[in-house]
This record gives C-alpha cells, structure tokens and sequence, in this order.
C-alpha cells in the first residue's frame, strides 16, 4: 500500500508553546548531562578491573581472559590491571622518557624541546618557530600541531592545554602507567618528513628485546589510516583497527637503525612499542607504549591476535 504523507503545513508555535518548548528542551539537555556525570563519577570509582574488562568487551566481543592471556590484547590487558613497575610510568611520561632515550640512545635521537611548562600562559609563543607540537605529559592521543604559527589563535591553545591539566588520563583509561605523572605540558620541534601535514609515524613491537612488527600510521590528523609490516620490509595481510593505506609506503631511509634503536630501547623489558619518524638527514624518537590501544585495537584476522601474543613472553 502506498503510504499518504501528511502535507499539512504546521501552524508557527505562539509565544507561551516557544517558551515551554525551549524550557523542556533545555531540561532534556541537563538531564543528558546529569546522566553523563553519574556514570563517569560511578565509573571513577569501581575498581581498574570492571572498566578494563567491560570496554574489552565491548570492542571484543568477549571477556579477556586475564589470569592466564594468550592474545596480545589480552596480555595487554593483564598489564594494565597487574604490572605496577615504575618503569612503565618513565616510558609512560612524555617528559621522562626522554632521558631513558637519551641513556640509551643519546641526545642526537630526540626532538628539540622548546619548553615544559605546567602553566601554559607561560608558553613563549614569540620565541617558538613556525612549525611546532604541543601535547601534554599525561595523556595519550591528546596533541596540538601548528604548522602555522602566524595563524594559531593562542588564546584558544592555552585553553586547550588547560584542559588537558584538568584531566585524569588514568580516570579516563584505567591505564595505570599514566596515573602517577606529573601533568605538564610540552612543546617540542615539529619532525618533517615530506609526506605531508604531519609525518608517517613508525611503530616497533619489542618483544624481550626483538621486533617482530612494524606498524605504519599515515595521516594521523586528517584521513587516518594503518598499514603493518614485517622487519624486512613486507607488508602483512593484516589490518589493525584502521584501514589500509592507500597506495606505496617507501621503505623509511633509516630502517636498520630505527630497528636498532628500538631493541636498544626494549632491551630488558617483555614487551613495548617503540615509535619513531624518519627523514632524509636522520631518525627521530617519538615516544615509547606500553599498553597499545588499551589492548582493545582489533586485528583482521582476529586469529591474529592469538599469533602475535606468541611473542609476549611474561616476565
């Protein structure tokens, strides 16, 4: 049968129907937002374990087993909820980490800091160059690029940086590498690779020592996408979480030595990711994780996942 559509034209709301409307409308949205800080207030105090397990499964589909994990992302997991060494908080720290770099690797490796601040008011925007990063100590994901510095509205990037020090990363992910940092806010030298607004970003899987994987990220702040290699350079037909990158990745100018640096920097550790950029004069240190994704990063294949927790031995 074919449906009649009501073409009446409704008559405009009177003065006294645009008031009650917009008072229930807002009282929908005090609700919502009433709502929205229970749960995050309830989920700020249970246990790491129940938010862990519950936004696995979401993701999953299933429980992790975290008494005796087999898959990566269940290994991660066991991590989050388990492994306490303050180790995992130096790597963690975006400001610390550089001087286990520097121990390990030297100083050459690391971008230039500009400056480490936990009032960002204080930022000496004048002195920065055109091209900078900014991003907390704190958190994971959360980062401002400028490539313009005669167009940023610094008002606005100081309230942003505000934010970031009004947060609980660890609230947030339950990671508890994140929970003891000191949040600051660091401003650092902008890597440029020539592939575009912001650099390929290269990801090792250190394993006891050895990589076994490379993962490439490509427009990170654009058209995001994900591309998982093997030390030699061999793409894998396996997908993480994000889609393919469209067309050739280039073998980075710089591959033995990031694959160097890497085990230099997982050496005595059972399992961390270490990331890189690579330009054509030198390699660059990024920043070193310990709990990729939360472990709730899918592989496609899922048997993937299984595979490559093989690797992971516990210590």
């Amino acid at each position: 049968m074919r449906q009649r559509w009501d073409t009446r034209v409704a008559s405009p709301m009177s003065f006294s129907e645009k008031v009650r409307h917009k008072i229930l409308f807002d009282r929908s949205n005090i609700l919502k937002q009433i709502a929205c800080y229970t749960a995050l207030r309830t989920r700020r105090l249970l246990p790491d374990f129940f938010p862990a397990i519950s936004d696995y499964r979401k993701k999953h589909g299933a429980f992790p087993n975290v008494i005796r994990p087999r898959t990566f992302n269940e290994k991660v997991q066991h991590r989050i909820l388990f492994d306490r060494r303050t180790l995992l908080t130096q790597m963690a720290d975006k400001a610390a980490v550089r001087s286990y770099v520097e121990s390990r690797l030297g100083p050459q490796v690391l971008p230039k800091l500009y400056c480490l601040t936990a009032h960002p008011d204080a930022i000496p925007f004048e002195e920065l160059p055109q091209k900078f990063v900014v991003k907390p100590t704190h958190g994971s994901g959360w980062v401002q690029v400028v490539n313009d510095k005669s167009a940023l509205d610094s008002a606005a990037l100081i309230e942003r940086c505000r934010g970031w020090l009004d947060q609980s990363y660890y609230e947030i992910s339950r990671e508890w590498a994140y929970k003891h940092i000191e949040p600051r806010i660091l401003v650092e030298e902008f890597i440029e690779d020539g592939t575009g607004a912001s650099p390929n970003d290269y990801k090792l899987f250190v394993f006891g020592g050895t990589v076994q994987m490379i993962q490439v990220d490509a427009g990170r702040f654009s058209d995001h996408r994900r591309r998982l290699y093997s030390t030699v350079w061999k793409k894998l037909d396996v997908l993480l979480e994000w889609d393919d990158i469209i067309g050739e990745v280039p073998r980075p100018p710089h591959l033995a030595e990031m694959i160097a640096a890497a085990e230099t920097l997982g050496r005595g550790i059972d399992f961390v990711r270490a990331d890189f950029y690579d330009t054509a004069g030198q390699l660059y240190f990024g920043e070193l994780t310990t709990t990729p994704g939360c472990g709730r990063d899918r592989f496609y294949p899922k048997e993937f996942d299984l595979y490559f927790g093989g690797f992971w031995k516990h210590q």
